[in-house]
């Protein structure tokens, strides 16, 4: 299994750099056996059926992005240089794992200051990475992250234009509510309010989850054999009302639909042993072909990049030939692709 056999031409245009609005307004490819029609998000209370149960991840996004200056005292007097800050994940001894740029123009026990209120100083650098210690913690980190800090938007986004503060709202799912994330499960920002009503009303349920995006689920793969590439790591937890959920929906002949490939992977690490359970803890699970599905029915999901680990995850539940043959649509009929675009819903 070769990464080439992920590949595909993406015309440039096609990338969206803006969501949709309002949200459900966005495109829905619905691929179900080997038909595919053009659809809305907000068709989905007519598609889905009564005792269809879909998969929400709840993780909330955090501004990760920071911009702030080091100032030290030199031989020629006072200097500062302008530190680009982008936070990965909050460590067990208080620390904050990060990306900073330039990561040579600061040394460690250096002070950044980001805002009036935010500062961090450099505890160590490890593999690449900085680890930062702030002066705040808790609810007072959070609000003052909130005012300095930026959305970090994916990389093929951010490469275009900067966050702004249309991000903050566009960038977050409107049922977001654990903070731990630095990327958005982006086919859950196709939901408002008027649809989730619309699908209770259609007796489609609900089970919430929570995966930590990180930062490496934009990470390239680098090995031509597909099969030898290593997963990063994110946490996760389904808790037992959620595992109870699932497998009430299973054991009724209803579909379980995660939404997104976070929720996805984050089930199916919680259900390896056969069946559905509560579960809490780091996943680095790889689905490609082959994989064995075990509570997973369908997906809801956007349009994902070349040779990336989630285009294996779709081709992994619907097969290589049937994907290629959708993005082929897809390409053809001008669906906008990534974390801002359209979606589709993929049903083996």
């Amino acid at each position: 299994m070769k990464l080439s056999d992920f590949d595909f031409h993406l015309p440039e245009h096609l990338i969206a750099t803006r969501p949709v609005s309002p949200r459900s307004s966005a495109r829905l490819l619905l691929a179900q056996g080997d038909a595919v029609q053009d659809r809305h998000v907000f068709d989905l209370p007519d598609i889905l059926q009564a005792g269809d149960r879909l998969v929400l991840n709840d993780t909330r996004v955090i501004p990760a992005r920071l911009s702030g200056r080091r100032h030290r005292d030199s031989a020629q007097g006072p200097v500062s240089a302008a530190i680009e800050a982008t936070l990965l994940d909050p460590q067990s001894d208080g620390c904050w794992a990060a990306l900073i740029k330039p990561l040579k123009k600061i040394k460690p026990g250096e002070e950044i200051v980001f805002s009036d209120d935010l500062s961090a100083t450099l505890d160590r650098v490890a593999d690449g990475q900085a680890y930062l210690r702030f002066n705040l913690t808790g609810e007072d980190f959070d609000q003052a992250l909130e005012q300095a800090g930026a959305m970090p938007l994916p990389p093929y986004i951010a490469a275009k234009r900067a966050a702004d503060e249309q991000d903050k709202n566009d960038y977050q799912t409107v049922w977001a509510r654990n903070s731990g994330a630095v990327a958005a499960p982006t086919a859950s920002l196709h939901f408002d309010d008027a649809l989730l009503q619309a699908l209770s009303e259609r007796g489609v349920e609900f089970t919430h989850v929570t995966l930590h995006v990180g930062a490496g689920t934009f990470l390239p793969v680098k090995v031509e054999d597909v099969t030898t590439h290593k997963m990063h790591a994110e946490w996760g937890r389904v808790s037992a009302q959620a595992a109870a959920e699932i497998a009430a929906t299973k054991e009724a002949g209803g579909r379980v639909i995660p939404v997104g490939t976070t929720a996805l992977r984050l089930i199916e690490s919680a259900a390896r042993r056969g069946r559905i359970a509560p579960w809490e803890g780091e996943t680095d699970i790889f689905i490609y072909p082959g994989f064995e599905f075990h509570v997973t029915d369908a997906l809801m999901t956007n349009f994902h990049l070349p040779k990336s680990t989630l285009l294996m995850l779709v081709s992994a539940l619907i097969g290589q030939d049937r994907v290629k043959s959708v993005y082929d649509h897809a390409i053809a009929e001008e669906y906008r692709f990534f974390s801002y675009g359209d979606a589709s819903l993929l049903i083996p």
